[in-house]
């Protein structure tokens, strides 16, 4: 080891950025520990196997541990044993027997092999984590990797930069969506280059989206107790690096494959969203490991108990909280998203459990640190930036009480939606409300109804086709004994729970997944379409897929029934009619649209008609579209989830007579003519949508 260590120097460095970053001669390393003792920098042979080097970086600046290695070049393996009191009951996590990650590393190598050395204090003992465990974790840790930021240039690039107004959101997932699609070659499905690869895009394309929400792609491991039962972290809601993409996802290409796929979109003209988790870290609670951030400084990167800082508050229910009140704990978090929208060119972030982000000690706070220092920074303030606005803590519901600027994931939209289609008791009023954008509770302070993301289905909870062929959660799978998974879904199996062959029982299904897609894409607001929704994707009634990285979870792209493709191109069909027609997705409150809600006898709908029944009529007018070819300046849309036929009496609106341009019971009918004051008989569970001749 002495002979080894004596091929590196190590120089005073500086403090200003932290992580690794190689300067064309040598790399500097930067790491902020306000607590600890001392730190050690541990380089590794290319296989990570073999410590070449211990180093002490020399210098303690404003709280960040710094030095400069000359010579040291992309490729180096490393990680950090940091110094410092163990003291659970003050905060203090320190142990240098643990390898720790580098928050800031870009990327990293190797897997977690999981063992009692990865834990600071010992398993065995009765104390818990008031012992100490002087077990080495280096052999079991993945190392950190020296990365030249400035190799792979983009060149000339240009963003879609997508209108939110515009906006059609896709979540899906890397490996998901490619690991059982023929048209992909076989090696590069489960990675970045799959998802990028042409036939991927091309279809994404075919469909009418603009911007790929992908779930999680930082670095995160898969649980020992997931692994015990066979089973993986499959979503990713669990980040160990904020800087490093997963290394599952990464192809032949590495690194670079990550960007390749970036550039793949953006040229075929679409958005790359990532959703991100900064509110808590695979690290746990007190008996959870210690992998990076816990042996770092684990009072400053988490939010632990006034009165007893062993412990953590934990908002997000998964053991810990990212303390985002700490200046240097801000810091790495806009580190990292600026970091991915510049170096990686991402277009925007949706992030997990939201609400968290805008934490301060005494509660939720929209001019907290974290809101104030994303809408001042001329980066992030122009990306694309959604919030999941609840977590388990107190008052952590707030939808719509995010700062101007962001969009919000709708429950509201979601919940209302499902019931309608299902005519529950009273809900017509709701449902009203979230079809023409919830202004309710976004029209203030500025705000658009962009502002608001509708969604029936998203990766949490069943997919559409299961919405309308379970009433019950199946996830026998997971091994949690059905414990886990929502369990008010709002679904309806029609008479057969599961797949059926009666004929008359999958003929409502598909109509309602109709009505259910005609309803989010004919909606005001930004719309969100689960992959593989556009044709009916199962995962056989789980709707808590996290653990399930296998075929439940996977798409199927072959063998379908007919019903499928039928559905998605009725998808496309919606899509492109939302594209073609502004009336179908409003940008401003403030337009001058005219809108007009009518009961089935064609009068107007007055506060005493909202509860007779949820059968409704709306008519949308803008004159000022009325001088543009081919754009609809009057629209009517009839909705009866009843399950019997509504026979509606067209009201009057004076000029032609209304076109019918969709059906949902017969997606083929189009072309007739509805005359004022005649009756159209709208079938049951359908809706229909008309335009001026």
């Amino acid at each position: 080891m002495d002979n080894s260590r004596a091929h590196f120097a190590v120089e005073a460095g500086q403090w200003q950025t932290l992580g690794a970053h190689f300067d064309g001669e040598g790399t500097n390393f930067a790491l902020f520990s306000a607590h600890a003792e001392r730190v050690e920098l541990c380089l590794y042979d290319p296989s990570g196997t073999t410590e070449i080097a211990r180093l002490n970086l020399p210098e303690y600046t404003n709280e960040i541990w710094h030095g400069y290695v000359p010579g040291l070049k992309p490729g180096a393996l490393y990680g950090y044993r940091v110094h410092g009191p163990y003291d659970p009951a003050n905060g203090h996590r320190f142990n240098p027997h643990k390898l720790l990650l580098d928050p800031y590393a870009r990327e990293l190598v190797g897997p977690i092999k999981w063992s009692k050395a990865h834990f600071a204090y010992d398993l065995d003992s009765e104390d818990k984590d008031l012992s100490f465990n002087d077990m080495d974790s280096a052999s079991g840790m993945p190392k950190c990797r020296v990365v030249d930021r400035n190799a792979d240039g983009w060149g000339s690039i240009q963003r879609p930069a997508v209108g939110w107004s515009d906006t059609i959101v896709y979540e899906t997932h890397v490996k998901g969506f490619t690991q059982l699609n023929p048209a992909i070659p076989q090696e590069l499905r489960g990675t970045f280059e799959g998802l990028g690869h042409k036939a991927a895009v091309d279809y994404i394309k075919s469909l009418g989206i603009t911007s790929v929400e992908l779930l999680p792609i930082h670095e995160f491991p898969d649980d020992s107790h997931l692994l015990d039962k066979g089973l993986r972290n499959y979503w990713g809601y669990n980040t160990i690096g904020f800087f490093a993409p997963a290394q599952r996802y990464c192809g032949p290409q590495g690194l670079r494959g990550f960007r390749e796929m970036v550039r793949a979109f953006h040229d075929a003209g679409i958005e790359v969203i990532l959703d991100v988790v900064y509110n808590h870290t695979a690290e746990g609670n007190e008996l959870g490991p210690s992998l990076s951030f816990k042996g770092i400084d684990n009072f400053s990167y988490y939010r632990t108990l006034p009165d007893n800082h062993r412990y953590y508050i934990n908002d997000t229910g998964t053991g810990n909280t990212v303390n985002t009140s700490h200046p240097r704990v801000l810091q790495m978090v806009m580190d990292s998203l600026r970091y991915w929208a510049e170096d990686m060119q991402v277009d925007g972030f949706r992030f997990d459990l939201g609400t968290i982000l805008g934490r301060e000690p005494e509660g939720f706070d929209e001019r907290g640190g974290y809101f104030d220092a994303m809408t001042q920074d001329p980066v992030l303030s122009r990306v694309k930036l959604i919030g999941e606005p609840w977590d388990i803590g107190p008052g952590g519901y707030q939808v719509g009480g995010f700062p101007p600027g962001w969009a919000e994931w709708n429950d509201k939209y979601r919940d209302s939606t499902r019931e309608y289609w299902l005519n529950g008791d009273n809900c017509a009023p709701d449902f009203a409300a979230r079809l023409l954008g919830s202004g309710d509770i976004y029209d203030l302070r500025g705000r658009r109804p962009w502002s608001s993301v509708n969604f029936i289905t998203a990766h949490d909870g069943f997919t559409l086709n299961d919405l309308v062929s379970y009433d019950h959660k199946h996830n026998e799978a997971n091994g949690e004994d059905g414990n886990d998974g929502h369990n008010h879904n709002l679904s309806h199996n029609y008479g057969v729970e599961g797949p059926t062959e009666d004929e008359g029982i999958n003929a409502l299904r598909e109509r309602q997944k109709r009505n259910f897609l005609a309803t989010l894409l004919l909606s005001h607001g930004t719309p969100m379409l689960l992959a593989g929704d556009e044709f009916g994707r199962s995962q056989m009634g789980n709707n808590n897929g996290y653990c399930q990285d296998s075929e439940i979870s996977w798409l199927h792209w072959e063998n379908l029934p007919e019903s499928c493709e039928a559905l998605r191109d009725f998808t496309r069909r919606l899509i492109t009619l939302r594209k073609e027609q502004p009336l179908l997705r409003r940008e401003n409150w403030r337009d001058g649209m005219v809108i007009d809600w009518f009961n089935v006898h064609g009068g107007v709908q007055k506060p005493e008609h909202w509860l007779d029944g949820n059968a409704l009529a709306v008519r949308l007018q803008r004159d000022d579209l009325a001088e543009q070819p081919d754009v609809w300046s009057n629209i009517l849309m009839l909705f009866n989830p009843v399950d019997a036929d509504a026979a509606f009496t067209i009201p009057a609106t004076g000029g032609n007579d209304w076109v019918l341009e969709l059906l949902t019971s017969n997606p083929e009918q189009r072309g007739d003519m509805a005359k004022e004051n005649q009756e159209f008989v709208l079938p049951a569970r359908s809706l229909a949508l008309f335009r001026k001749g």
